[in-house]
């Protein structure tokens, strides 16, 4: 009996431990789990909350950095027309709403000089963005760039807070996946307009997609949830910057923003090809002399 009590106590106690293991065990695989779906889930979360300017603020980006006279035209693809103005109706009613207000009251409150700063910091975490694709496009040039205005911003200009690197002759070269793809051949594909974020194309938002899940990012070394709070103060700094150009618009203001969108992707695509070169043209006359 005193054997068998003796076993009977040590079962007992061992069993606990036992337990305890396989508890920890499985407690340490659910975490794993939770940290590798987190990370998805929250770079899936971050392209939407990334490229949420809608089409308010495309309008203005469309405006403020439009592709320059003799760009190369564009052939519109629009097989989704009707869909795509009802999502343009949904965006544009959400913008009048929502973050164009929220916009207005940060470019009122925001100093000049603070508000200048925080747009070239985020400016500046794309600088990753920009080296990543131009290596993938084989642009050496670009990447140096890309690479020598991160140093400099970060080093010099506090943390990207104030833009030296302009300064040192090396203005940005702005590259994305999207671009990428283009370069390679990809094509643009029929245009679409997806809520919340505005226009795009299929290689446009794939593109994005993979910028934010895929290739290095600054943002990868930001904790949750303080990368989204900067997200979000990114995308209201942006949206409030981009409130002077709407003026702009005049027509129809879908197809304004549709044309001006494909236009300006194209441009980047080609680096800023044009389509009425005179030097690319093969004239061999001095067509600086043709005024005098």
């Amino acid at each position: 009996k005193g054997s068998s009590k003796t076993a009977s106590i040590t079962k007992t106690i061992n069993a606990p431990v036992f337990l305890t293991d396989q508890n920890d065990l499985t407690t340490q695989e659910h975490t794993m789990r939770l940290l590798f779906f987190r990370r998805w889930y929250l770079n899936l979360l971050a392209v939407v909350v990334m490229a949420g300017l809608s089409t308010g603020a495309a309008w203005g980006q469309a405006m403020q950095e439009p592709a320059p006279d003799g760009a190369a035209r564009v052939n519109v693809a629009d097989p989704y027309e009707d869909w795509n103005r009802k999502v343009f109706r949904f965006n544009e009613t959400l913008d009048r709403w929502v973050l164009k207000p929220v916009a207005k009251t940060y470019r009122k409150v925001t100093p000049s000089l603070i508000d200048r700063g925080i747009t070239n910091f985020f400016n500046n975490l794309t600088e990753i963005r920009n080296l990543a694709n131009s290596i993938l496009q084989l642009k050496g040039e670009s990447a140096v760039v890309a690479a020598g205005r991160f140093t400099y911003n970060t080093v010099f200009g506090l943390a990207g807070f104030f833009d030296v690197a302009t300064k040192f002759d090396l203005p940005e070269r702005p590259e994305d996946f999207g671009q990428t793809l283009g370069y390679w051949g990809t094509g643009s594909g029929p245009y679409l307009m997806l809520p919340l974020l505005g226009p795009s194309s299929p290689r446009h938002f794939g593109g994005m997609v993979t910028d934010i899940v895929v290739l290095p990012s600054a943002w990868d070394s930001v904790d949750s949830p303080t990368d989204l709070y900067a997200r979000g103060v990114q995308i209201v700094d942006r949206r409030a910057d981009l409130i002077p150009a709407e003026s702009f618009i005049s027509g129809d203001s879908y197809t304004f923003v549709r044309n001006a969108f494909l236009q300006r992707r194209e441009f980047l695509v080609k680096d800023g090809e044009v389509a009425d070169d005179p030097f690319a043209s093969g004239n061999d006359d001095d067509v600086m002399l043709d005024d005098f």
